[in-house]
């Protein structure tokens, strides 16, 4: 029997979650919406998305669940497969496409 947690934390976490989140967002929208921002930021911005998306996809490769955290051939395969193929062709939806289709390839005709 599972107990439901108390509705008084749960929305204190869900409001302070909420706040939180508006004031990160309000701090460059609001804050620096009509102000240029300077070249050394722009330039870290722009590889925001190269370090999320690795960050993402890594402990699912390493540590994946369907093995128990252990971690598999076929995982470690489909990745550097994925990441030769990201780096030659320098496109990151044929680098994430082509991860889905390797998977799909790998455990279709592994099993």
């Amino acid at each position: 029997m599972t107990q439901s947690p108390d509705p008084t934390l749960l929305w204190t976490i869900i409001i302070g979650l909420a706040i939180g989140s508006f004031a990160l967002r309000f701090a460059f929208i609001g804050l620096m919406g009509g102000r240029s921002m300077p070249p050394w930021l722009m330039r870290h911005l722009r590889y925001t998305a190269v370090a999320i998306i690795p960050a993402l996809v890594t402990p699912l490769v390493v540590w994946p669940t369907p093995t128990g955290g252990t971690p598999s051939l076929p995982h470690l395969a489909v990745a550097a497969a994925v990441f030769a193929l990201g780096y030659w062709a320098r496109n990151v939806l044929i680098a994430m496409g082509s991860g889905a289709i390797g998977f799909l390839l790998l455990f279709l005709f592994s099993g």
